[in-house]
């Protein structure tokens, strides 16, 4: 079943942010991960002031609908500017789903994140269409 969640970047304050979008909608972060989770490369070490920044979370708000999100840094070519901060995250069931709306989706676009197995454990890409619309494609990897 195909889905889409709003995804959100923020400068270092997601997690201030996520705790009040769960004041508002209730429930429960089933995931919370931070840069300092991430595998590390020895050649480029992780700043300090990035290790405690939210890589991804995610809030439940509804059956159908998740927020999610992350802080952005200068750091990895980011910066979250207000007007183009949140991305369309589809979510698909397998693998040739994810491809064949990549390949439709990716017309005319710039890739910023290859659709392929990411360390967490998902097939994942990300791109902007044609449009300027930021998008995020995700599917579990043993599908």
């Amino acid at each position: 079943m195909l889905t889409i969640h709003p995804y959100m970047n923020f400068n270092g304050n997601c997690l201030e942010a996520f705790e009040f979008y769960k004041s508002v909608f209730g429930g429960e972060f089933p995931y919370v991960g931070f840069f300092k989770d991430m595998p590390q490369d020895a050649g480029h070490p992780l700043p300090e002031h990035l290790k405690n920044m939210v890589m991804h979370m995610s809030l439940p708000i509804c059956e159908n609908n998740t927020l999610m999100g992350s802080d952005v840094a200068e750091e990895f070519g980011q910066k979250a500017v207000f007007g183009n901060n949140i991305n369309l995250m589809i979510s698909v069931d397998t693998k040739a789903e994810a491809d064949a709306i990549w390949a439709k989706l990716g017309v005319g676009g710039t890739v910023t994140m290859p659709l392929e197995d990411a360390f967490w454990g998902d097939y994942f890409g990300a791109l902007i269409d044609k449009f300027g619309i930021n998008w995020m494609i995700n599917a579990p990897t043993g599908k």
